[in-house]
């Protein structure tokens, strides 16, 4: 039952969207909700209350538009270039410390993977419990380089 109801919800959302829906059901095939008729074994819907006109459908491609650029209000705040020029040297000095903590984690994470050998702990009798550490720790090694890298290009692009 509550899937007769979803279909007609939906049925009745994507009618207020596009105007007209059809049934179509093949003969030998399921049936199909659609807003194109495709032939003798569609028929019409009759939906209460559509009164939405279906959309024009236009053939081929349509024409790229032009970039508009977008007008701002006048009343809208604008910042003089002092105060971004400070808010910019405020955000390099974030990032160049969110960067060197990262290159500090990264350059830990690399001493302890070890090349590829990191020490085997006391608690690692399992040679299975080993290779789930090793495999962390090179994921961690990834995502760190790939932060100090994602870091470097925000400082880059500070004007």
């Amino acid at each position: 039952m509550s899937l007769k109801l979803s279909v007609l919800l939906a049925l009745f959302a994507s009618a207020a969207a596009h105007g007209q829906i059809y049934k179509c059901q093949p003969p030998g095939g399921s049936v199909e909700f659609t807003d194109i008729n495709r032939g003798s074994y569609c028929k019409l819907m009759d939906l209460p209350g559509m009164t939405v006109p279906a959309p024009a459908r236009r053939s081929g491609p349509s024409a790229p538009r032009a970039a508009q650029p977008v007008a701002t209000p006048g009343e809208f705040p604008r910042v003089d270039s002092a105060e971004q020029k400070a808010r910019d040297a405020d955000r390099r000095g974030i990032l160049e410390d969110e960067l060197k903590t990262e290159q500090q984690k990264l350059a830990e994470l690399r001493r302890e993977f070890n090349g590829g050998e990191p020490e085997r702990r006391g608690d690692e009798r399992n040679y299975a419990k080993y290779q789930e550490r090793v495999a962390a720790l090179r994921d961690s090694i990834s995502r760190s380089e790939k932060n100090v890298d994602a870091l470097k290009r925000e400082i880059a692009n500070i004007r």
